[in-house]
């Protein structure tokens, strides 16, 4: 008996620990983003900026600007308490001011998932995509940023422009 409730609280406490990293984790990663996505946007021309592959595509601009909106609606939606307002398109945004957005973004979502509870992360919301948990929110804020700034990445390729080095960890 004593053994299996040594093994119990040792599973309990593993468990525990490994739930804690999580915010943490990810704050380190998202950090990391932020100053990868920066020198992606820096390294494109602002003259480039309405540069788009193929009509259906949206802009570098544009993709600058989805990123930097689904932070603040997945942020604001589901680790906050305040209502989510969309934000005008940044068409008549400088590259300088489009920069500043993104830092912006970054910086508010890392501010309210770092008050988020570890024990909120399994909490389950309501999605369009049906029930998620906030850690599946949280990794979904974090793949949408890589997947968008994997498009632009070869935005910058085709413009001949040689991508920064990768930021990861």
């Amino acid at each position: 008996m004593k053994k299996c409730l040594i093994i119990v609280v040792l599973l309990l406490s593993n468990s525990i620990f490994a739930q804690a990293e999580v915010v943490s984790t990810f704050i380190e990663k998202w950090d990391n983003s932020k100053d990868y996505l920066v020198a992606v946007a820096e390294a494109m021309p602002e003259d480039k900026y309405d540069y788009k592959p193929a009509e259906r595509e949206m802009s570098f601009k544009e993709q600058l600007f989805h990123i930097q909106d689904n932070m603040n609606w997945l942020g604001t939606t589901y680790f906050s308490e305040e209502k989510y307002v969309k934000k005008e398109a940044a068409k008549g945004l400088s590259k300088a001011q489009i920069i500043q957005e993104i830092k912006t973004s970054f910086d508010a979502a890392k501010r309210v998932v770092q008050k988020t509870n570890d024990a909120e992360l399994s909490q389950k919301v309501t999605f369009f995509a049906g029930q998620k948990s906030k850690l599946q929110i949280l990794n979904l804020m974090q793949d949408h940023v890589t997947h968008h700034r994997a498009q632009i990445l070869v935005y910058l390729n085709l413009n001949q422009i040689q991508p920064p080095k990768y930021i990861g960890w």
